[in-house]
């Protein structure tokens, strides 16, 4: 084909490239008005829009979640992997940059003499057996993005790139929830050791006086060992918790990559005050602020940026091809300008044939994914929605929950109280003295971990409305 010809069908090929794929929008989620369990108000704002450090206000807490937010090793990871990404992405923006490279070579060969080139040799008269090929140059290499391939690698790469900030988002998010909820646990703990400290010296003082009974003939040998028993099953807690106090601080050092220590707290757990009421806001804010929704959403991109790809593999393929600079059979004329110079221009068009099954496969491969993407943001939304309704009515229920503990805590108090007043008395038996002094201890900490789960359900409702990355 004449060149006249072939450049304007070029050019027009080029001018009218197109998209050979038409992207699938990001579907619009079947969303409730408000949640599930949420108080009636006209207030449409939410805690997560409150910052971390003004949400969690114990400064002992703050200086755990900043140091792990600065030093876990998770956080750096995502850092890391945001790097790497934002390179990809830099890197695919010079897709439409010609290749060039530059090629400097020297050959020397000597052909047999009964060869075709070693009998031609001789024709020539050039005074040598040998064959000297001196050449440098630059090659150039660009193919036409026709078919958006080009656009599509750049749409995917920014995506992997905007879904690499969105984890670190949901890391921090996550990695908050759970200093948070580990710090609260630990001064669950100290309140439950100095429940079970306290107890044992009332049985102590309870056992006291049953010995001196017992050494005054007015109760048997069983009376001591129950009131033995029962302070022996109080003083077994106390190690239990000590050792679960050590756990709970390696775990919080690991958080925030320090070596297993002791964890400072100024602060007793009911010291700290539980919001009488939490706004959580509108469903549909709730999605576009939760980092794993957005992932999804953005893994839909990247699906239908792969679609696109890999239906433009399927497509001719034109690209062109240049190169020049100098040449010479002898070292002595090799700059020898202009004789030397020497130039290549050259386009073709490739279009697959043979591996055009394994292409559209790829291709059909590339849509199910598309489709199994929507289906994960899809179901991504509907478990936010959920979260969010069981923070809410775990919120709900355990305020109910501790009214009705603190309510009995506060009875079996006075229970216990008047009947070691009784006991003293001899109006009362040993054994209604050892069951009150039971059931105040099992309530008192049942009492300390309804605090405890109450914190936790309010951190967990931040972090399910998606607070805490900001």
């Amino acid at each position: 084909m004449k060149t006249s010809y072939l450049l304007p069908a070029l050019v027009l090929m080029v001018l009218s490239a197109c998209k050979v794929s038409k992207d699938i929008q990001t579907p619009k989620p079947a969303l409730p008005v408000a949640f599930r369990n949420e108080v009636a108000t006209a207030d449409t704002s939410s805690i997560a829009d409150v910052q971390w450090k003004a949400f969690y206000t114990d400064a002992q807490l703050q200086k755990l979640i900043d140091s792990a937010i600065v030093k876990n090793y998770d956080m750096q990871i995502a850092l890391k992997n945001i790097e790497a990404a934002q390179l990809v992405f830099k890197q695919v923006k010079w897709d439409y940059v010609p290749q060039a490279d530059l090629n400097v070579t020297a050959n020397n060969q000597r052909p047999s003499d009964n060869s075709l080139t070693g009998l031609s040799l001789s024709q020539y008269n050039i005074g040598a057996r040998h064959i000297e090929d001196y050449s440098a140059n630059v090659q150039l290499s660009w193919e036409a993005d026709i078919w958006g391939q080009i656009r599509s690698r750049q749409r995917l790469a920014l995506a992997q790139y905007l879904q690499t900030k969105e984890a670190r988002k949901a890391i921090q998010t996550q990695l908050v929830s759970d200093v948070s909820q580990g710090y609260y646990n630990l001064l669950m703990l100290d309140e439950q050791l100095a429940i079970a400290q306290n107890n044992v010296k009332l049985n102590d003082s309870t056992l006291r006086i049953i010995r001196l009974q017992y050494d005054a003939g007015q109760v048997t040998l069983l009376a001591v060992q129950q009131a033995q028993a029962q302070q022996q099953s109080a003083a077994q807690l106390i190690p239990q918790f000590e050792q679960n106090i050590t756990i709970q601080e390696n775990a919080l050092s690991i958080l925030t990559s320090a070596l297993p220590s002791r964890i400072a707290r100024t602060a007793s757990i009911e010291q700290l005050t539980v919001p009488d009421q939490v706004s959580a806001g509108l469903p549909v804010i709730m999605v576009s602020r939760r980092p794993d929704v957005r992932s999804s959403e953005l893994d839909l991109q990247i699906a239908n940026a792969n679609v696109g790809i890999n239906k433009a593999e399927m497509y001719p393929a034109l690209r062109l091809t240049a190169s020049g600079g100098l040449n010479s059979f002898r070292a002595s004329n090799w700059f020898n300008i202009p004789a030397s110079l020497f130039g290549i221009v050259a386009g073709s068009v490739v279009q697959p044939l043979l591996d055009h099954k394994v292409l559209s496969t790829n291709y059909q491969i590339a849509k199910v994914n598309r489709d199994r993407s929507v289906l994960q943001f899809r179901q991504t939304v509907l478990n936010a929605v959920g979260e969010v309704s069981d923070a809410l009515v775990r919120i709900e229920k355990l305020k109910q929950q501790q009214v009705i503990a603190a309510a009995r805590v506060k009875t079996l108090q006075q229970a216990t109280t008047n009947a070691n007043l009784l006991f003293k008395n001899g109006l009362a038996n040993y054994l209604e003295v050892i069951t009150a002094q039971s059931n105040v201890l099992q309530s008192e900490l049942e009492l300390a971990s309804l605090k405890r789960d109450q914190l936790d359900a309010v951190s967990d409702l931040y972090r399910s409305l998606g607070g805490g990355w900001n």
